[in-house]
């Protein structure tokens, strides 16, 4: 769990998650610290452990609201881990002012989580001017793969202050 430090008031993963911008693009690094600073990413407990433009790798700490009723990693938590990953994968690439979302995800399970943990291995396939593929590689704490999940992300033009 994420600490909150007296004297900035910024939690441990935020600074941990700032220094991993150092030396981005600073338009990417922004980009990608508001999706980190978003509820899905609080409420997985997403912590990065490498974030590069062609790499984005990260843990879940497994909590008791990431399992399903046999003790197994919910395949929702599993997806939405690995969408997160994607998303700040494209964000990484996206122009300033610009958006971005899922529009597609296919996910292929291969085997029951467990463990203490989740690690997400994201390298993109495609990444063009509006649109990017990214694949996601999840391991159990073993470093069994349990899943492998490809989604396609689009980039669009941030909305004006009217919209």
């Amino acid at each position: 769990m994420a600490t909150k430090s007296k004297e900035t008031g910024a939690t441990t993963s935020a600074k941990h998650h700032r220094k991993l911008t150092v030396g981005l693009d600073s338009v990417g690094a922004a980009n990608c610290l508001r999706i980190l600073r978003g509820g899905m990413a609080k409420s997985l407990g997403l912590r990065l452990t490498e974030l590069k433009p062609n790499i984005v790798t990260a843990q879940m700490k497994l909590q008791p609201r990431h399992l399903n009723y046999n003790g197994r990693v919910n395949g929702g938590a599993i997806m939405a881990f690995a969408d997160l990953l994607g998303a700040i994968g494209s964000a990484l690439h996206r122009p300033a002012g610009w958006r971005g979302g899922t529009l597609e995800s296919k996910t292929n399970f291969f085997a029951a989580g467990h463990g203490s943990h989740i690690t997400g291995i994201c390298t993109p396939l495609h990444i063009g001017r509006t649109t990017s593929v990214w694949q996601t590689t999840v391991q159990n704490s073993e470093g069994r793969t349990i899943a492998i999940v490809t989604q396609t992300q689009m980039a669009l033009p941030g909305r004006a202050e009217s919209d």
